[in-house]
């Protein structure tokens, strides 16, 4: 039973005490298949050219959608940490103290030889406090059924992690970044396997090479210094991804590549050839959409991995992200951060006035049209791509508008192999959604964001809160894809039963669902 169908049990379901998870049968007629997830970066559903993209072209993500189901109607979190979160731990992010968020640049002071590992690792962990023995996260759940877990590239919710943590969550093995401020750079000086600090020999940068976002003179030739910058992350990522596959070829494996791409700021090793001679863009631009063809590139070659082994048919691939678009470059006359209306000059209110890609200077429209960007309660900060692939189980082709949460993939993979889930969670699964089945899908969805919470209903109603101003705004999705029409006024009723879910959702308080002012980032004590 999830939360989100049973809105009475809300109080009950926070006191966390006597339900872990247990074994269930599996439907007989769904095998265990190997699954894969990756899991992008402040990827813009607009960036993908399944999604209508017409500067760069994805075709091996597109294919996922081609050979699979595409989801239209899917939510991840408005922020990296909250929505990383959601996926492994099965909740939504406007409650209270589901999970606690550390500052990150930790890490960081090993580089600068200020505190070493075991130093640093201990004092997150008592940040971190004891994580309850009831509680399930989305490895725990593959363990449970035989399945070797693996997590490559940005490493859980972060800010800054730990060994401990990683264990505790459920992976087997474990290889990239314990620190996600250390992830603005691409060149780490180390990363970290499986509790091991692993140098990276030819990296030298204790902020592994991060770059300037302002494009100048000077911010480029930073930028294509290679002095210190020998070996680019994403590349080690896809060895220890091919790797892990081959070394786990004939047992069942959940493997979860949460990649730095495309999050910014700009860096790559060249810039890609379909982009060399564009007109079309600027140099950063060029650099930009080449981290993004990476990404693509990366994908096709696990997908190749997969049928070079004769795995391609009994492996789900998902992909998806984390949150809704973000801009990672800014140069004068042509897109500013922070963004505003180009035309004008002047900052969006984001109550009468909001971000659009063509007032903002976008030229990939990477909110694929919609409003707002990363951090907003905006569609444009929220929505984000999901496609799943399954050959022979799920059919091709296929868009789906069922309303999911990021905080559904737990549920579905519970479901998947066979594990119930305490009744605690917030997810709902959408695997009967994949494999053609009728099936419950969620009332409403709800999440947070540096301007507040908001809530979407499965009949396409929104109601958004504007914590400054104590505002609410209420849309009708199916006829507003780019929020333009406030319809507040004369939907009261409709408005008011969003209300009441809204506020019984973020524990009683609506600010709980306002990160901006929410205590969960701790400090690191220096």
């Amino acid at each position: 039973m999830s939360v989100k169908n049973c809105f009475g049990l809300l109080t009950a379901v926070l006191v966390i005490v006597g339900c872990s998870g247990v074994k269930k049968e599996v439907n007989s007629k769904v095998e265990k298949p190997n699954v894969i997830l990756i899991y992008a970066d402040d990827l813009g559903r607009g960036l993908l050219s399944s999604e209508g993209q017409k500067i760069i072209s994805t075709p091996n993500i597109d294919n996922i959608a081609k050979e699979g189901m595409r989801f239209e109607n899917a939510y991840g979190g408005m922020f990296c940490a909250p929505a990383r979160a959601s996926l492994i731990s099965g909740y939504h992010d406007a409650q209270i103290d589901r999970w606690k968020i550390t500052a990150g640049g930790a890490y960081m002071n090993i580089s600068r030889g200020k505190m070493d590992q075991e130093e640093i690792e201990r004092k997150l962990n008592d940040q971190l406090g004891e994580i309850p023995e009831n509680e399930v996260f989305l490895a725990e759940i593959f363990k449970s059924a035989g399945y070797v877990t693996g997590e490559v590239g940005k490493l859980e919710w972060g800010f800054s992690t730990t060994d401990k943590q990683m264990k505790r969550h459920g992976w087997d093995y474990y290889y990239g970044y314990l620190d996600h401020v250390r992830c603005h750079g691409f060149y780490p000086p180390f990363l970290f396997e499986n509790g091991n600090l692993v140098n990276i020999e030819g990296n030298t940068w204790a902020n592994c090479g991060k770059t300037m976002e302002k494009e100048t003179e000077k911010a480029y030739a930073e930028r294509w210094n290679m002095e210190g910058k020998a070996v680019y992350s994403q590349n080690l990522f896809i060895e220890k991804i091919v790797s892990f596959i081959r070394d786990n070829k004939d047992k069942p494996f959940f493997l979860y590549h949460p990649t730095q791409l495309p999050h910014g700021p700009v860096a790559i090793p060249s810039v890609h050839e379909d982009f060399v001679n564009d007109d079309r863009l600027t140099q950063i631009e060029k650099e930009y959409a080449s981290m993004v063809k990476m990404l693509d590139d990366h994908v096709g070659i696990i997908m190749n991995e997969l049928k070079a082994l004769g795995l391609d048919d009994n492996t789900m691939v998902v992909f998806t992200g984390d949150n809704g678009h973000e801009i990672y470059y800014t140069k004068e006359g042509r897109i500013l951060k922070p963004v505003r209306n180009m035309q004008t000059g002047e900052f969006f209110d984001d109550v009468n006035t909001k971000y659009y890609s063509e007032l903002a200077g976008d030229v990939f429209d990477g909110n694929d049209g919609m409003a707002g960007v990363k951090r907003s309660n905006w569609e444009g900060g929220v929505r984000v791509p999901l496609m799943v692939r399954w050959p022979e189980k799920i059919k091709e082709g296929v868009t789906s508008d069922a309303l999911v949460a990021n905080y559904d993939f737990m549920a579905t993979m519970a479901d998947l192999v066979g594990f119930e889930l305490p009744e605690f969670k917030d997810g709902v699964s959408y695997l009967p959604e994949l494999l053609g089945e009728n099936h419950k899908e969620h009332d409403y969805v709800v999440y947070s964001s540096f301007m507040g919470p908001a809530i979407v209903s499965n009949d396409g109603w929104k109601l958004r809160y504007f914590a400054a101003d104590e505002i609410f705004q209420l849309y009708y999705l199916p006829e507003d894809y780019k929020e333009e029409k406030n319809l507040l006024e004369g939907n009261e009723e409709v408005a008011e039963k969003l209300k009441k879910i809204l506020i019984e959702e973020c524990d009683g308080d609506l600010n709980n669902g306002w990160f901006k002012v929410r205590k969960r980032i701790l400090s690191f004590i220096k």
